[in-house]
């Protein structure tokens, strides 16, 4: 592995070009929080200098946005060097107690869906009291974020294993389900399902099916990471199916790269590229295969938030984009500085709640400026750190993910089902 990362550090030219692309730069204008300056840090730990708080701070500042990987005309492959390094992180230094007891406390909730349904539940009764302004006023820190980001929890609603196609079948497909995307928008599974279905496909949703790791490989955890993903392969290779189908981007983006996290397991090194092979995110499955249910007028103005690990990491910027424009009625609107991380990049806006909550208020103002009433994006992490965002700056505007908006067009479904007002 050293001589592998030693030949990606060294395809870094320190050109600059990732310095305006990178959010933390942005903020602090300081170089060890750049692209760059963390490369040229990887390249002294390998040559010996110690990995103490100071270099760690640095890398543990990364949102892994990989806005870096999509500007650098060199090719360098940074999101490979954060992963490895964010690895050799977790395995060799030892964190403070706080730090160390708030991963663990994040790690032990969000990638089990169990766990998250049972605190589903408290925050339901939470919301539905009204207490949220007062309990936030006497919570600080990482309780006060995670408060603050919780979007509106309706009922839940489960999906069928299996759902027919509507007219001839075109493709059989699985679908993930998610951790957070399952239990707090329980309503873009169900859509997923709705829009697939309309398009031909018989939808398949394994019912054991767990945690895709992804949180944990963007954290340096890659034994669990590993864990995870081989549970999953597993799961879908009895489905049967001709494609798996993500609805959000974090998970999308590491399910593509099974392959290079299993590559040096001979027992699943192939299991895990033929399982990559086949994961589409929803959009991008959607253009491929072309539309043949009915678009129904949505009269909106929407703007379109590139979520990081579908954009930079995944490499769809199109498809969402087309899948939108195709529908009659609605004016998409571009959001200045487009490529800047909204600041949730995981569990980021849990573990740096300040530089993640100046990205958010940048984000929002961005946002606003687009006279929009529709906010779209592809991950539920976006959703409620733009949600949250937007609610501090002046009150919320009407937000949903890409495949919402699409089946309220199938559907022919009224605007104000997505939230948005008609009165303004």
């Amino acid at each position: 592995m050293t001589t592998e990362k030693r030949e990606l550090i060294a395809d870094c030219v320190h050109c600059g070009f990732c310095l305006p692309t990178c959010p933390t730069y942005l903020l602090w204008g300081e170089e060890m929080d750049s692209p760059r300056g963390r490369i040229y840090l990887m390249k002294n730990v390998l040559d010996g200098a110690p990995l103490d708080d100071s270099t760690v701070q640095h890398f543990d500042a990364c949102l892994g946005c990989m806005a870096c990987v999509t500007a650098c005309p060199s090719g360098v492959q940074y999101d490979a060097l954060i992963e490895t390094t964010r690895a050799e992180v977790e395995q060799t230094v030892h964190r403070s107690k706080r730090d160390a007891a708030l991963r663990k406390m994040i790690f032990a909730l969000f990638p089990y869906p169990r766990r998250l349904r049972a605190t589903r539940g408290l925050l339901r009764g939470y919301q539905a009291i009204g207490v949220q302004r007062l309990v936030r006023k006497r919570m600080r820190g990482t309780l006060t974020t995670m408060a603050g980001l919780v979007p509106p929890l309706g009922p839940r609603q489960a999906v069928p294993a299996v759902t027919p196609p509507v007219g001839p079948k075109r493709m059989r497909v699985g679908m993930l389900l998610g951790c957070v995307q399952r239990e707090f928008f329980p309503g873009v599974n169900a859509a997923t399902v709705r829009v697939l279905a309309a398009e031909g496909c018989e939808v398949v949703v394994p019912p054991k099916q767990q945690c895709c790791g992804a949180l944990s490989v963007h954290s340096g955890r890659e034994s669990e990471a590993v864990a995870r993903a081989k549970r999953l392969i597993a799961e879908f290779e009895t489905a049967d199916v001709e494609a798996v189908v993500i609805n959000a981007a974090g998970c999308g983006s590491s399910m593509k790269e099974y392959g290079r996290l299993l590559a040096d397991d001979p027992a699943w090194a192939s299991r895990a590229a033929a399982f990559s092979g086949k994961c589409r995110d929803v959009s991008e499955l959607l253009c491929e295969l072309g539309p043949v249910a009915t678009r129904h007028p949505l009269p909106v103005v929407a703007a379109y938030h590139d979520a990081c690990h579908l954009s930079h990491a995944q490499g769809v910027r199109v498809q969402p984009r087309e899948l939108l424009a195709a529908i009659p009625g609605i004016v998409l609107q571009e959001i200045p500085e487009a490529d800047i991380c909204c600041g949730s990049a995981g569990v980021y806006n849990l573990l740096n709640p300040e530089p993640a909550r100046a990205l958010g208020e940048r984000k929002a103002a961005n946002v606003r400026a687009t006279g929009a009433d529709l906010l779209v994006t592809a991950n539920p992490g976006c959703l409620m750190q733009i949600d949250a965002a937007l609610r501090r700056d002046g009150g919320p505007i009407a937000l949903a993910h890409t495949i919402e908006v699409l089946d309220a067009s199938i559907r022919g479904a009224d605007i104000r089902s997505l939230g948005v007002t008609t009165d303004r």
